[in-house]
């Protein structure tokens, strides 16, 4: 294992998306981690320019703005109570918007008001909404359908539809069906989701059978990544060919889940590569980034990107079958980055799952959360 190759001891161990093989991937590994989880080093500053068209003075604002709005978004929904219709981060004003119902009483609004969120009367709770969409989540939907989420900002549950199959007769149906169930607004979209597992290339893989996906995060002993990646039982292979360990869990559709134990040597490090773009980020937590904050996300393919979160448990209609409580970014993404880590400053968000479009042209992608993987398998991240 090319340890020499390594600053520190043990980063390249699970970081089996990153390429340790020659072509300038070694330095990606020689950067060592982000020392100081407070600020923004150049790279996440320059990825920032690149893929949001912001200026670096915005770019350090927007950072700071949105890590003061991800600690404010459970106190918000706490001191909202039964009337709260959901959150989000608002780029344009950089503070926290809460949704709240119109027979909330005033002393609710102040409170909401008083932690320092602006507040935006609705006329649908978030249990509502949800309900909504646990309903639609029970009907078949055709492939002509991309997914469905609650948008906490249009008060509705936005069903997806693939643009030239808007007059299909199933999609018709499905709508029709889904309106039903309450409060549905219809979005068309480029394309289908897939996910983004690949075949045996070169490169920075691990490996399941002939399939390269992308290492998620470190838990204590073993990492997360994408359950489509590989099933319960298989055999993990590392960059270099040694076995790594197997997978212990693994869930697709329905979810699209997995972990993997490590031994034979390899072990875990809390990690994310950077790629020689940024130093490698040291992951301390895993606070939830609101709706409409800067995400990034590395991967073995196209390794660092970055992008917002558009929407929170969402249901995304691959065509193995749909999968739940996803979240989408319009962060892009390419086969082989299955399983790779989606992050927000120092704070793991999810694994990536599969998406629509590329890294040339755009498109978006989801991740299901890391706190549902940890809590599902029992599972504690490793932090630094």
């Amino acid at each position: 294992m090319r340890r020499s190759r390594l600053k520190y001891a043990g980063l390249a161990v699970l970081l089996a998306f990153g390429s340790w093989t020659a072509g300038g991937t070694g330095s990606a590994a020689a950067t060592g981690p982000d020392p100081d989880p407070a600020s923004a080093s150049a790279g996440v500053l320059e990825a920032m320019q690149r893929d949001l068209g912001l200026s670096k003075p915005r770019a350090e604002a927007r950072l700071a703005a949105e890590r003061t709005a991800m600690d404010l978004t459970p106190k918000a929904r706490r001191a909202a109570g039964s009337a709260y219709g959901g959150s989000w981060f608002d780029a344009e004003s950089g503070r926290l918007t809460v949704a709240v119902t119109s027979d909330a009483p005033p002393s609710t609004v102040r409170e909401v008001r008083a932690i320092g969120a602006a507040v935006r009367t609705v006329a649908h709770s978030a249990r509502e909404l949800d309900a909504a969409k646990a309903r639609i989540d029970r009907l078949p939907a055709p492939s002509g359908v991309s997914s469905w989420h609650v948008d906490p900002a249009a008060n509705t549950v936005v069903v997806n539809v693939v643009r030239d199959k808007r007059a299909d007769n199933d999609v018709r149906r499905f709508v029709s069906r889904a309106r039903a169930a309450g409060p549905v607004s219809v979005q068309t979209v480029a394309a289908a989701p897939r996910t983004f597992a690949a075949g045996t290339v070169g490169g920075d893989p691990y490996y399941t059978g002939n399939v390269r996906c992308s290492i998620g995060f470190s838990v204590r002993g073993g990492f997360i990544t994408a359950g489509h990646c590989g099933g319960q039982g298989a055999a993990v292979r590392g960059w270099d060919g040694t076995h790594v360990g197997t997978f212990q869990g693994s869930s697709f559709p329905g979810d699209d889940y997995a972990w993997v134990s490590v031994g034979s040597g390899w072990w875990t490090v809390p990690v994310v590569l950077g790629w020689g773009t940024i130093p490698d980020r040291l992951v301390r937590g895993s606070a939830e980034a609101p709706v409409g904050t800067s995400v990034c996300r590395s991967g073995s393919t196209t390794h660092w990107h970055c992008g917002t979160v558009l929407a929170r448990n969402e249901t995304v209609n691959y065509s193995q079958g749909a999968v739940h409580q996803m979240t989408k970014t319009s962060v892009c993404a390419e086969p082989g980055d299955s399983g790779g880590s989606f992050i927000s400053g120092d704070q793991a968000q999810g694994v990536t799952s599969g998406g629509w479009g590329n890294c040339s042209g755009g498109g978006e992608t989801w991740f299901q959360p890391v706190n549902e993987i940890l809590g599902r398998y029992g599972l504690t991240l490793h932090t630094a």
